[in-house]
């Protein structure tokens, strides 16, 4: 899965130095988006400035700060779509170097169950959520390294928290404690579904190989065999079904409570009147982005499950092939 794509010559230049332009633009994007937090403290501080002194502002300032957005925006966007397209092409290379290597060693292959849906599909799906996991990852410890300071800074003066009292630095606590508490919550409920995912592939590889024989064999694909096949699919999906309801309850639930965090948090200050109105526009949504990358395995369990799945077919994919060679290569 990942030694004849980052340890094949062929694909050494998509590999290392495709990796490193995708993580250059992965940073560009939160350095943009330190920017855009920043213009979000100055515009809404020359709202309250307006709103309260009529007046006090200009339309030439006004323009002005909306001007500055438009610009960030505008260069945000055009990196996003410059590297959405460039991560297109990377990742059908993995997929390209994957399956050369399994095509490769059909002869071996070839009589295990669902052998064609692993080249064909599981190679696409694996090079995809490896590579936006990935990616994800390090926008995540790249969101981290940008915001933390910036709220750490930002929190100096919110101290106290409701029911708690005062609390240094209050707000980067809240984050960390809030977002391991989810983590664990998700990992604790949602420790069935990777196994669940991994059998469906299983009963959908059956009845797929069951309808691709009776494409040529008049004896195979009967009525009674495709319902049975189709039984176990069925049966397979509801439990999946299930599972995935409590857990999407769970998800949901904590995902919309903690958009209310912050603002019980800064509930003391800004009662208090502590706070200026592009302040409170800061803290928040540098929050919301520290919150969310501690949030990482939250936000991406479902990728991870499905991704778990799909590692587990092909490790037995590549374990019949090391069984299928020499000793000597079939050392990785």
């Amino acid at each position: 899965m990942f030694q004849s794509f980052f340890l094949n010559r062929r694909w050494f230049f998509w590999a290392f130095p495709g990796s490193a332009l995708i993580l250059f633009a992965t940073w560009y994007k939160v350095e943009l988006d330190v920017k855009i937090n920043e213009w979000f403290g100055a515009f809404y501080n020359l709202i309250q400035k307006a709103l309260a002194t009529p007046g006090a502002i200009t339309m030439e300032e006004y323009f002005a700060q909306l001007a500055t957005f438009g610009w960030i925006a505008a260069l945000y966007i055009a990196i996003a779509v410059l590297d959405d397209f460039f991560i297109k092409h990377y990742v059908f290379r993995w997929r390209m170097a994957m399956t050369d290597f399994y095509t490769d060693n059909w002869h071996i292959l070839r009589g295990i169950e669902g052998a064609s849906q692993r080249v064909q599909e599981d190679t696409m799906r694996f090079a995809r959520l490896v590579e936006g996991l990935g990616v994800s990852f390090m926008r995540s410890v790249m969101t981290l390294i940008a915001f933390l300071p910036i709220l750490w800074t930002l929190s100096e003066k919110i101290t106290q928290l409701p029911w708690i009292g005062t609390v240094s630095h209050s707000l980067v606590w809240v984050a960390i404690v809030f977002a391991l508490a989810g983590t664990v919550l998700m990992a604790a409920v949602g420790v069935k579904l990777p196994g669940l995912e991994f059998q469906n592939q299983i009963v959908e590889a059956a009845y797929r190989k069951e309808l691709v024989y009776g494409e040529d064999d008049h004896t195979r694909a009967s009525g009674p065999t495709l319902r049975a096949l189709f039984d176990h699919v069925r049966r397979n999906y509801f439990r999946l079904y299930f599972h995935y309801m409590y857990f999407d309850v769970v998800k949901w639930s904590y995902l919309q409570f903690g958009v209310l965090v912050p603002y019980l948090a800064l509930g003391p200050t800004i009662v208090g009147g502590a706070l200026t109105l592009g302040a409170m526009q800061q803290i928040v949504r540098a929050f919301g982005r520290v919150e969310s990358s501690f949030q990482y395995l939250v936000n991406s369990w479902t990728t991870i499950v499905e991704l778990i799945s799909v590692f587990k077919r092909l490790r037995a994919f590549e374990r019949q092939i090391r069984a299928g060679l020499p000793a000597v290569e079939a050392t990785p």
